[in-house]
Parts: structure tokens; sequence; C-alpha cells
């Protein structure tokens, strides 16, 4: 494989108190009581604003939604580093392949400034060659422009390159560009995986390592 296409939050960073707390305060700003770390993280992959309207629910106005999106982008870069972490096994992957001369990039449906201040505040900037987020192109995943992208701009072998994640969303995102999905069983929507199986799935990205060097 010379080509790993990395989703963020639930793959490469535990980022869930982070993005709890964030929705919690925007929806402190709308008078609602706070929900629970599950049900946000349920709510999270296909970008900001769809979270935010899954966070106020279907009563909320496309005005509350909006005025509770701008609330949640400026409290969220405030405190996104507050608690994120990479996940047992992340850094010392990455590392591996980037030491082989393995070509790595971020497709996120994260807004792109966080994503880049993320990866740079983690340290991750020198193992991708490119960080995309939701609002990098004029679709999102799983939409798979994204992919289509970093194949032109890498120069990889589509049946050589893995798009990998932790919801269904990413394996969609993979199949609709003809390409290898990797799932995580450790991040944030693994049970999205029954409707949407991966070719392959870990549980610790180390084991993703052993995978792409077996393959040669």
């Amino acid at each position: 494989m010379n080509l790993l296409i990395f989703d963020l939050d639930g793959t490469l960073i535990d980022s869930k108190l982070d993005l709890v707390h964030s929705v919690n305060a925007a929806r402190a700003l709308m008078n609602l009581e706070p929900i629970s770390e599950e049900l946000v993280s349920s709510y999270v992959g296909n970008g900001a604003p769809v979270l935010m309207r899954r966070a106020l629910g279907p009563d909320a106005s496309e005005a509350d939604v909006q005025r509770a999106l701008e609330y949640f982008l400026t409290y969220y870069r405030q405190h996104m580093l507050d608690n994120t972490r990479l996940y047992p096994g992340v850094r010392e992957a990455l590392d591996h392949l980037h030491g082989a001369g393995i070509r790595m990039a971020v497709l996120t449906n994260k807004p792109v400034r966080f994503s880049r201040s993320l990866v740079e505040g983690l340290g991750l900037h020198e193992h991708f060659f490119q960080v995309y987020g939701g609002n990098s192109f004029e679709q999102k995943k799983p939409d798979p422009v994204g992919i289509e992208r970093l194949l032109g701009e890498s120069g990889a072998a589509r049946e050589r390159t893995i798009m990998v994640g932790d919801s269904g969303v990413d394996v969609q995102t993979a199949r609709n560009a003809r390409v290898k999905a990797c799932g995580v069983s450790y991040g944030f929507q693994p049970e999205t995986f029954r409707e949407y199986p991966p070719d392959i799935l870990v549980d610790n990205m180390l084991q993703l390592v052993d995978y792409v060097f077996s393959r040669g």
C-alpha cells in the first residue's frame, strides 16, 4: 500500500470529551440541558452543522441552529486541545509508516482549520502531506471528491490506497472512490460497521502497520 488516508475524530484522536463540552456549552446557550457523551458521539461524523442540528433536536429553527453553531465553533476553537489525545498506538504506527516512506493524508468532515490545528497541536504535521476538512470541497464524505483529489496529488494507485476510519461514513467514502476500507473498532461509531463492513478491521493502529507491511 502506498497511500493511507485517515479520518481524524474517533480514528487518530480521542476528541470526545472536548466535543461533548463544546456541544453542551452551545446547548446551555440555548437554555437546553446537557446531553451524554454517548449521544454526542453518535452525532459526530457528518460535519459541525449536522452535529449541531442533531444536538439541538428536530424542534430547533434554522436560526437557532446557526446561532448555536457559531457559539460551538468559537468555544471549540478555544478548547479543542484541552482533553484531546491520540489513541494508543497511533503515534507509533504513524512513525513506522512515515519512516517507511508511505504517503499519508487526513480527510475529515471536521472544519479544515480545526483539523490542521489539531494535527499541528498534537505533533503530527510532519507525517501528512495533506489535511483536508469538511469545508475543503463542495461535498463532504461520503462523497469521494477528497479521496480523488488525494489520489491525484499523490500519484498513488487506487488499488494500493486505504481509507481508514471509525464509521460507516468512511467505508462508504472508500467504496465510492473504489479504494480499500479499514475500520477501527475503538472509535465513536463502530456499530455502523454492521451496515457498512470494512475490508479490514483493527483494534489498534499498529495492526494496520502489520497489514500494510505484509502487502509489500
